[in-house]
């Protein structure tokens, strides 16, 4: 029954918004802006007040629907004098900047009525502009947009513009030629991009441009998704790259990205179009060499472990340890790939300190593997959180399996069978309570490492802070990983039976990286060295003093050869 008032009555509001929407206006248009009956182009979540008026009903559950629909009215009305009167997107004040052209007064066509089309008419209708799109079936396709914009056939969307965003395929574009006369001297955006990466000789930009060689093109908005256009620049890349060989079109584009609340980004003449179209079809290319390095390692040490933990047993003693190979092998190969990836972020660093000492000068280039591990630190870095936050829910699984509970069980008949009282063993006990200590320590450093790698985090700090806790911080964390990995050995290290096929247990591999590092680091602090690498990061050079040894000169006043030092 209550599920069912709520749904009468926040029926009863939506009737009573629909009835009232000619008083839902833009700040920079007299339009109306039909919120409620646009669903498909607008979604209710981006209205402020959304969620309270879906709840409102439930507040107001013993009151009459009429007084709630007489409430949700005179609320509806109060907002559309307050936070309603603005657009979704605040743009930056223009008063005051000659430069760009107050929006109201520009008018834009959009060429296209495709699902990015209808989200380029929303954003820009909500950043105050007039829009008019052209379509080749108007009246079909006019509910699809706000009706603040207005729809209509592309020969009369372009004679109404100068700047037209052609949001069409590239398969398409033939079918506007008929259009060319009235596009002279027109300002062409082009948005399109290609199924494949350079699947064409030319760039699509650069086809529209040798279709229109009357018009200027301009090449943007295609890294930009539809969703991000559609919620705003807040919710997803707030970047346009932009490129043309005519600079005043792309200030023209420019100011209109910024008016939308996107942030341009010169790339340059049209050449850089074929680039810029490769840029979204691209799977994570940052991540490429580091994923490879991830899964090598984990190959790795997981076959490591797989021969002294499953093999070793089946051909020693002849027992099937194939059950450990989900979880138990896989959790002790975790934390190996995740305290060597977090060693190698640190230790490009060290060969880079280590190259300058020896040359002496910081403007030397480094070699260009030394160069491309350098730029993949962070990637390396997020890698390890993720193998350590892994390794952390594996162990906190252990003690479910069907396994664990068996062998506790055997335990506890041995015990009573043998007649043993107390077990306890103190020095195990201490192992274990540092080992999860340091473990939960190191972990949380991690975390902080990670989140604060985020582009919205990392540029909310400033210079010292971000380098304080990703160079300190970090290398903290790495030094409390390797006290969590001696805790973990402990004394093993040194007993014999833990060498299976003669093989060395998997966590003193681990430690070669890491302890390399630490001992670096530890003798880069030393003040002869320290201070010798900061003279050279701050542009001494060994080389630099010359000597230089003048002629002798000829008279009274000459004494031979002299030398000075530049």
């Amino acid at each position: 029954m209550l599920l069912s008032s709520i749904l009468i009555d926040l029926s009863s509001a939506c009737e009573v918004a629909l009835h009232l929407k000619k008083s839902w206006v833009f700040p920079s248009t007299s339009s109306p802006m039909c919120f409620f009956s646009k669903l498909t182009v607008l979604d209710i979540s981006v209205f402020p007040y959304g969620p309270f008026l879906g709840l409102f009903p439930f507040f107001c559950s013993g009151v009459s629907r009429t007084a709630v629909c007489c409430s949700i009215c005179g609320f509806i009305q109060w907002m559309s004098r307050g936070d309603m009167a603005k657009p979704l997107l605040g743009h930056r004040s223009m008063e005051g900047d000659p430069s760009i052209t107050p929006a109201a007064s520009r008018t834009i066509g959009v060429l296209g009525s495709g699902d990015f089309a209808r989200s380029l008419a929303v954003r820009l209708v909500c950043s105050g502009f007039k829009v008019v799109v052209g379509s080749r079936n108007p009246k079909r396709k006019a509910g699809l947009f706000p009706s603040a914009a207005e729809v209509t056939f592309q020969a009369e969307a372009v004679k109404k513009t100068d700047v037209i965003f052609v949001a069409v395929f590239r398969e398409h574009y033939s079918t506007l030629c008929d259009l060319a006369d009235v596009l002279v001297g027109k300002i062409l955006v082009d948005v399109s991009n290609n199924t494949e990466i350079n699947h064409h000789k030319e760039s699509n930009a650069e086809y529209l441009a040798s279709l229109f060689p009357a018009c200027t093109v301009v090449k943007g908005f295609n890294v930009v998704s539809a969703w991000a256009l559609q919620s705003g620049a807040r919710d997803g890349n707030k970047q346009v790259l932009i490129c043309s060989n005519n600079q005043e079109a792309k200030r023209t584009v420019a100011e209109i990205a910024q008016v939308m609340g996107f942030t341009p980004v010169d790339m340059g003449c049209m050449s850089s179009a074929r680039e810029i179209e490769n840029i979204p079809l691209r799977l994570l290319p940052a991540w490429k060499i580091p994923i490879f390095l991830a899964l090598g390692l984990f190959l790795c040490f997981f076959t490591y472990n797989l021969i002294r933990q499953v093999i070793h047993p089946y051909i020693r003693e002849h027992k099937n340890k194939l059950y450990k190979i989900p979880i138990e092998v896989v959790n002790t190969t975790l934390p190996c790939v995740a305290y060597v990836m977090l060693s190698l972020v640190y230790l490009p660093g060290v060969l880079a300190a280590c190259s300058q000492l020896y040359y002496g000068t910081k403007y030397r280039r480094f070699p260009d593997w030394l160069d491309q591990w350098l730029q993949h630190r962070k990637q390396i870095g997020l890698l390890s959180f993720f193998c350590a936050a892994l390794h952390a829910m594996y162990s906190l699984c252990l003690p479910m399996r069907r396994s664990h509970r068996y062998q506790l069980i055997e335990t506890a008949v041995k015990q009573a069978v043998e007649k043993k009282m107390n077990i306890w063993v103190e020095e195990e006990v201490w192992r274990m309570e540092i080992y999860i200590s340091v473990g939960i320590i190191a972990l949380g450093l991690l975390s902080l490492l990670a989140i604060t790698s985020l582009p919205s985090i990392a540029n909310s700090l400033n210079w010292r802070e971000f380098s304080f806790i990703q160079s300190t911080l970090g290398f903290i964390a790495l030094v409390i990983s390797t006290l969590h990995t001696l805790t973990y050995g402990w004394s093993r290290a040194f007993d014999e039976n833990q060498y299976k096929f003669y093989l060395p247990p998997t966590y003193t591999l681990t430690l070669l990286v890491p302890c390399t590092v630490i001992l670096a680091k530890v003798i880069f602090s030393l003040p002869c060295i320290q201070q010798r690498l900061l003279r050279i990061r701050r542009g001494w050079e060994k080389g630099r003093y010359v000597k230089f040894v003048l002629p002798s000169a000829t008279g009274e006043y000459s004494s031979g050869e002299t030398s000075s030092n530049v």
